[in-house]
């Protein structure tokens, strides 16, 4: 009995210890790849802090560290990304500034000097590019305060219908030395909308200036509105050269130019990021749909 006795209480403590040591090394690995996972953020933490913009961890598994890995992927992605467009922006902007300013410092040089003589079309031209810094300058400034959501709103009551038939006017004059059909398409009784009026008729104007730059001679543009499920959606369409279809996602975005020649136009190529921002600002919508040789519509949707 005592032998039994024992022998009983040696396998007692020998199962005990084999499965303390069991659990030890289950433990142990257990903890290894938990941490594994965290160490790898930790690291690629540091690494992203030091300027590696972009740098990806390993997604090891489907739980919640291997959401937290898949977020930080993302997240490192979209880092590099920005860090991208900003760089791209800063070197468009450089390259709007110095293209007018080259001309003008070209010309008052040679002024200056001596081996020009001042002449109207000499001096035209030094206004012109001086008036395209302007520009640039004044659409950046908008864009700026748009984003820090300092650029000021006057919400009112707008008529689609009467902010048509002034756009129409402006730009008719122009339409018509180009040759260009200009039709005003509006469904009766229109509804209200709240918006800035100024706003509301720089955006039309930007989307109105671009459709008269690529529609042809004997072209036509239309500027309509109608109601769709208790939104008012405005419209400038086009029978233009159209949009590539791969260029779509992009054209919303700073200094985008699907035609590099843009750029010697006097277009800044923020025109239709303005216009995104200010009608955003204004609790508004803008889309755009557009096929090559068929010509681009533009949609602007507001809450009746």
């Amino acid at each position: 009995e005592r032998l039994f006795l024992s022998n009983v209480n040696q396998a007692i403590i020998i199962g005990a210890l084999l499965a303390v040591l069991v659990a030890l090394l289950l433990g142990g690995f257990f903890a290894f790849t938990l941490t594994r996972s965290l160490r790898e953020l930790t690291a690629a933490t540091k690494i992203i802090a030091a300027g590696n913009l972009g740098y990806q961890v390993e997604v090891r598994s489907s739980d919640e560290l291997g959401e937290l890995a898949e977020s930080f992927n993302q997240m490192s992605a979209d880092l590099a990304r920005s860090n991208q467009a900003r760089r791209q922006m800063t070197a468009d902007i450089a390259h709007d500034l110095r293209s007018p300013l080259s001309v003008i410092l070209g010309y008052t040089e040679a002024l200056n000097d001596g081996k020009l003589e001042g002449t109207p079309e000499i001096f035209g031209v030094i206004h012109r590019e001086a008036g395209q810094l302007s520009h640039l300058i004044d659409d950046l400034r908008t864009l700026s305060l748009a984003d820090s959501g300092e650029l000021p709103l006057d919400l009112q009551p707008v008529s689609p219908q009467e902010t048509l038939v002034d756009v129409s006017r402006a730009f008719r004059q122009q339409a018509e030395l180009k040759e260009i059909a200009l039709i005003l398409d509006t469904a009766p009784g229109l509804p209200g909308i709240m918006a800035d009026p100024n706003r509301l008729y720089q955006v039309l104007g930007n989307l109105m200036s671009n459709a008269l730059r690529y529609t042809p001679p004997g072209g036509e543009i239309i500027l309509g509105a109608r109601v769709e499920r208790e939104q008012v959606v405005i419209t400038v369409q086009d029978n233009g050269k159209g949009i590539a279809s791969e260029e779509l996602p992009y054209i919303f975005n700073r200094f985008y130019r699907s035609d590099q020649s843009r750029s010697n136009n006097g277009e800044t190529g923020l025109g239709l990021a303005i216009a995104r921002s200010l009608v955003e600002l204004q609790g508004g919508e803008i889309s755009v749909e557009s096929e090559p040789g068929m010509g681009t519509t533009f949609m602007i949707r507001f809450p009746v």
